[in-house]
């Protein structure tokens, strides 16, 4: 037997922060590719510290749906699941090359693969770019469109923005899009001056965020001046400064998401089949009948 557990933050104060992680565990659990899919949590419950003693799995694959490499998924991941041989170096990662480590979770007898997080994996530049063709309805979109992919950025984890400039890099690489750029909230080139880093008159901005919350539903709309304040909505597209902006929201409540944590789980060993497959069929079918609404506002998380 087999598991895999989707170890995600959650929220106390935002109810809907823990929706992506539970959509994209059914989506898993739907393939049929694990014995058992649980989903746990750092603030809600079912938590961290709890979920491995719940599976009768021998063999578990825990895959966390967080951007980055940092202080949760090398220290309070692996602590809260008891992984006491765990040392970041078992990833012999420079901040977005995690891989996978396997352990032992000694006083349950189970082999713990402990992969890294969804957001550093290859398969996540594909996911970008699908958040694109849902928000412009364009399955080709790209020619004569700017992408901003926006992180949060911050000065107390360099590899914050490591992910996000890995994947501009990725995506600027395929010359699919007249122009790709990384943006952050909290660090340059900052979001609030978007038009000022593109001459494309549409510019399609993808947050590489987990869940919609505080930022990317309140922060980001109002810093870019796609509304002056957020519980009003804000148009997609929006016009600012002679640019039109198309907003999308967080990348991580793209179907596809699905995919990365397979993917994930797959590197490390996982023997999933055509699980793969499926979850591509099903997210490129939701992705074509899918309409982005026009405006949005979303409670702090």
């Amino acid at each position: 037997m087999q598991a895999l557990v989707v170890a995600a933050h959650g929220s106390h104060l935002n109810p809907d922060a823990s929706d992506p992680t539970y959509a994209h565990a059914d989506t898993v659990r739907e393939t049929g590719a694990f014995d058992e899919v649980r989903e746990a949590f750092w603030k809600e419950e079912p938590h961290f510290r709890e979920v491995v003693r719940t599976l009768e799995a021998d063999e578990v694959f825990v895959v966390p749906l967080f951007i980055s490499e940092g202080y949760f998924t090398e220290r309070v991941i692996p602590r809260e699941l008891r992984l006491d041989d765990w040392d970041p170096e078992r990833w012999d990662s420079d901040g977005t090359d995690a891989s996978q480590a396997t352990l032992e979770a000694t006083d349950v007898g189970k082999t713990i693969h402990y992969c890294g997080p969804v957001g550093t994996h290859d398969a996540m530049t594909n996911v970008i770019v699908q958040r694109a063709e849902t928000a412009m309805e364009d399955p080709d979109v790209g020619e004569g469109v700017g992408l901003a992919v926006v992180g949060h950025g911050t000065d107390r984890n360099e590899n914050s923005a490591k992910a996000i400039e890995y994947h501009t890099e990725r995506i600027r690489d395929r010359d699919r899009f007249d122009e790709a750029k990384a943006l952050f909230m909290d660090e340059e080139p900052e979001v609030d001056d978007v038009t000022d880093h593109f001459e494309s008159e549409d510019i399609v901005v993808v947050p590489l965020f987990i869940a919609d919350g505080y930022h990317t539903q309140e922060d980001i709309p109002e810093d870019m001046g796609l509304t002056d304040d957020y519980r009003l909505g804000w148009d997609v597209p929006a016009a600012v400064d002679g640019h039109r902006i198309w907003y999308t929201g967080a990348v991580g409540t793209e179907d596809l998401m699905a995919d990365v944590l397979l993917e994930r789980a797959a590197d490390a060993g996982a023997d999933i089949g055509d699980a793969r497959e499926a979850v591509r069929e099903l997210a490129a079918s939701v992705a074509e009948a899918d309409v982005e609404p026009s405006a949005g506002a979303g409670a702090g998380d």
